[in-house]
C-alpha cells in the first residue's frame, strides 16, 4: 500500500503539498495572530513605555542632579564669602586689640616714667633737705666751738636759715 502512495503522480503531490502548506501557514499565522500576536504587541507596548519612563526619569534626575550641583556651588561661595568675612573680622580684632595693647602700653610707660620723675623729685628734696639739716647742725656744732658759747634758739635759728639760702644759691648756681 505504501508503494502505491509513493507512485502517485508527482506534480498532483507538489501541488497538494503546496497546498497544504500554505493552508497550514495561514492556519499558523492566524493562531500566531489570535493567541501570540496580542501577548507579543502587549509586551513590546510595556516595554516602549518603560523605555520611555526610564528616559523620562534619566531626564528630570539629571535636570534634579544639576539644580542640586547649582545650589551646592551658590552654598560653597556662600560659605567662602561668610569664611572671607569671618577672616577679615578676626583682622580687624586683631589688630584693633594689637592698638589697643599699645596704647594701654604706652600710656602705662608714660605713667611709670611720669611717676619715677615725681619719685626722683621728691628724693631729690628729701636728700637736700637732710643734707641741708646736716650742714646745719654740723655748722652749729663748729660755730658753737669757735665761740665757745651756746646760741640762742632764735640767733640759732637764724644762722640755720642764712646758711640754709646760701646752700640753695650756690646749689642753684651749679
Amino acid at each position: 500500500m505504501l508503494d502505491h502512495l509513493v507512485l502517485a503522480e508527482i506534480t498532483n503531490t507538489t501541488i497538494s503539498s503546496m497546498v497544504v502548506v500554505t493552508g497550514s501557514f495561514l492556519i499558523l499565522l492566524a493562531l500566531l495572530k489570535k493567541f501570540a500576536w496580542g501577548p507579543i504587541t502587549e509586551i513590546m507596548k510595556k516595554r516602549e513605555d518603560q523605555i520611555a519612563n526610564d528616559l523620562d526619569s534619566a531626564e528630570q534626575s539629571r535636570i534634579k542632579a544639576a539644580k542640586m550641583e547649582e545650589e551646592r556651588q551658590q552654598k560653597l561661595m556662600a560659605s567662602q564669602s561668610e569664611a572671607a568675612g569671618i577672616i577679615k573680622t578676626a583682622k580687624d580684632s586683631g589688630e584693633a586689640s594689637r592698638q589697643k595693647i599699645l596704647e594701654e602700653t604706652k600710656e602705662e610707660v608714660s605713667r611709670l616714667k611720669s611717676k619715677a620723675q615725681v619719685d626722683i623729685e621728691m628724693e631729690k628734696e628729701n636728700a637736700l633737705t637732710s643734707v641741708k639739716d646736716d650742714v646745719a647742725e654740723l655748722s652749729l656744732q663748729i660755730a658753737a666751738k669757735i665761740l665757745n658759747k651756746e646760741l640762742s634758739a632764735d640767733t640759732h635759728e637764724s644762722l640755720i636759715d642764712q646758711y640754709i639760702e646760701g646752700l640753695g644759691s650756690q646749689h642753684e648756681a651749679k
